[in-house]
């Protein structure tokens, strides 16, 4: 018996005793749906959660922000239920194409264009495991890590 043998049965004794369950392997194939050759990640810096002032909207919002080298990316969640309004802000400002990553939403299904002001909103995002990623007409993409909405 040589090595290949010995890994192909090791491989089958764990194929047979303990399976990789089919969720796994489905989202580790949308994963590289998902993926975004050369993007600089955007980090979460700050997350705060407070209410938002009466007359506005009510109840309560989450703030967040996502920084990377020469970019701000300021974040307000707000909503309950199964969809949030996120609204964002760039900083410095720049026009940029936002595209939301969820599992729920195909890639490029749910996008948003940041102004040359750089203020974005995406009313209907659905209620889960997210991330943005923004894409500028110089070719450039970041995206943010993720995050529970």
């Amino acid at each position: 018996m040589n090595e290949d043998d010995l890994l192909a049965q090791v491989r089958a004794a764990f194929e047979a005793f303990d399976p990789i369950p089919e969720s796994v392997l489905s989202a580790g194939r949308s994963a590289i749906g998902w993926r975004v050759p050369s993007a600089v990640l955007a980090g979460l810096a700050a997350d705060r959660t407070g209410p938002v002032e009466a007359g506005v909207r009510g109840g309560t919002s989450r703030a967040l922000t996502f920084t990377c080298p020469g970019l701000r990316l300021e974040v307000e969640v707000t909503g309950a239920g199964r969809h949030r309004e996120v609204t964002g802000r760039l900083d410095p400002p720049a026009p940029a194409l936002v595209e939301v990553r969820h599992p729920d939403v195909t890639p490029g299904g749910l996008t948003a264009r940041a102004e040359s002001d750089g203020l974005f909103c995406l009313p209907r995002v659905p209620e889960g495991l997210t991330s943005l990623v923004l894409r500028f007409a110089d070719g450039t993409s970041i995206v943010t890590s993720w995050i529970h909405l």
